[in-house]
This record gives C-alpha cells, sequence and structure tokens, in this order.
C-alpha cells in the first residue's frame, strides 16, 4: 500500500481514512483523523455512524468534542464493546502561537544539523525514515500521503544530519466546512532520535511547524493533544504559546482488552 506504515491493521485504517476523504470532506461532524476514521461532533454525525465504523475498524477518532459529553460518548462506546481514551487539548489562537513560536523558530540549528524539504513522493525513503523515527518514539505515523500533503494541505517539518532524520512534527487541517473549528489546525507526531534528545530539538521543531502551518495554511488557531501523564510535551506546547482547554476533549474509542492506541 502506498505511503502506509506500520502493522497490517494500523496500515488499512490509515487506508480507510484515506479512501473517505471526500465523505469526511462532506458529511456534517466528520473530521480526518489522519490515522483512523474520526468525528468532531458525534451527534451530527450520528451514533449509528460510529457504531458501523467501530464495528468494522475497532476504533474510530474523536475529535475537540465538549469535555461535559465524554460521560456520554464512554458510556456509548462502552455498549460496544469500547473504551475511551483520551488526550488533554492545549490551543492557542493564531497571533498568540505566532508569538510565542517564531521566536523559538527563529533560533539557529545545533551544529550539524538542518531543516530538509520535503519530498512530495509519499513512497520516497526520507518518508519512511520519517515514519520510522516516529514509530520509534512510541507514535503512530500519519501514511506518506498525509505527511506529503497529498490528503489535504500540511505542513511536514523534517530536522536531520548526515546520518538521517533527527526530529520532525506535522500539522495540518482536519475540521470540514460544516465544522464550527474549520479554521483550526492540528499540530503533532513530535518525536526526537534517542541520540538527540535533550538538546531542545523537540520544542524547535514544535515552533517551526506551528509557524508554518499558521502563515502557510491559514488556521485561525492550532491546538495539540497530550496525554496527562507527560509532563515533558505539556512544557513543550506550552512554550509554543498554547495553554490548556478544559472544555474541549480529543481521544480514541478502541476493543476494552486492546493497547493505548498511540501514545
Amino acid at each position: 500500500m502506498a505511503g502506509y506504515f506500520g502493522t497490517d491493521i494500523q496500515q488499512r485504517l490509515q487506508a480507510q481514512a484515506e479512501e473517505s476523504a471526500e465523505f469526511i470532506a462532506h458529511t456534517p461532524g466528520a473530521c480526518q483523523a489522519g490515522r483512523t476514521m474520526g468525528c468532531d461532533d458525534p451527534k451530527q454525525f450520528g451514533w449509528d455512524r460510529i457504531g458501523e465504523i467501530v464495528e468494522r475498524d475497532g476504533v474510530c477518532g474523536f475529535r475537540l468534542v465538549d469535555t461535559a459529553d465524554v460521560p456520554e460518548i464512554s458510556s456509548e462506546l462502552f455498549a460496544r464493546g469500547c473504551r475511551f481514551d483520551t488526550w488533554e487539548v492545549f490551543l492557542a489562537e493564531r497571533d498568540a502561537a505566532l508569538l510565542a513560536s517564531c521566536k523559538i523558530a527563529s533560533e539557529p540549528l545545533p551544529s550539524g544539523l538542518s531543516l530538509w524539504t520535503i519530498t512530495d513522493d509519499p513512497e520516497n525513503q526520507q518518508i519512511k525514515d520519517t515514519q520510522a523515527m516516529m514509530a520509534s518514539a512510541g507514535l503512530v505515523p500519519f501514511s506518506g500521503s498525509m505527511l506529503t500533503g497529498k490528503i489535504g494541505r500540511s505542513v511536514t517539518i523534517i530536522i536531520g544530519d548526515e546520518a538521517g532524520v533527527v526530529a520532525t512534527a506535522h500539522g495540518y487541517m482536519p475540521h470540514n466546512a460544516f465544522s464550527p473549528y474549520r479554521g483550526y489546525a492540528w499540530g503533532g507526531l513530535v518525536a526526537v532520535a534517542e541520540t538527540h534528545r535533550g538538546r531542545g530539538l523537540g520544542k524547535l521543531v514544535n515552533a517551526l511547524m506551528i509557524e508554518r502551518v499558521l502563515k502557510e495554511l491559514g488556521a485561525s488557531h492550532i491546538y495539540e493533544l497530550v496525554s496527562a501523564s507527560n509532563v515533558p510535551s505539556r512544557r513543550m506546547v506550552e512554550a509554543c504559546g498554547l495553554t490548556l482547554e478544559l472544555t474541549l476533549t480529543c481521544g480514541i474509542a478502541t476493543p476494552q482488552e486492546s493497547a493505548r492506541f498511540t501514545k
């Protein structure tokens, strides 16, 4: 499968999300979750439809749902044999994010590192190496088509050296024209090679991604997802101008007995 990465199940889910791109763009309540089918308004999208996706795929993503609705969502999913793993939402409007991120992004790269120009070929070795590095950091990567902007406009930042990919981050616009969040960009997939950690590269690559997403994609807001226990990631996104938004939650439905889908 072109540009897909990971286990057979992960690749099948990536393919399903990509093949449904037109459906996602034209269906109220749907959103492009990248790794899976997704929604940002379960009531508008419809629980019967969510149930069909969960039954078919064993997974469904939820973006920017009202935190007050989480108990209801969890209950609906439990009835379908799934649990609801959640992430905290860190959010910033355009000016606040640019003010913080542009300052960080202007800092010089450490000696020996350079900012790479991303290929437009989803199957290029550069993309495969980037996906592999994300996976080594405990993340489930997006497909090559998502990373290279073949499935909607996006930004992928890659920092590398002579040995290969050192750090990366990705941002894109997940929400369709029907969504109240249609101007919001998602940022994430921030990964740093183990041998280069502790040098501030996570904060730097994240800031570079935010700057380009806001300037090139015209996003009104940027949000990132952090698990409650991930203190380093929380500090990274806060340094880039994002703050915890308690009224919104993101999550993913997975079978109750399965491991957490991604970090």
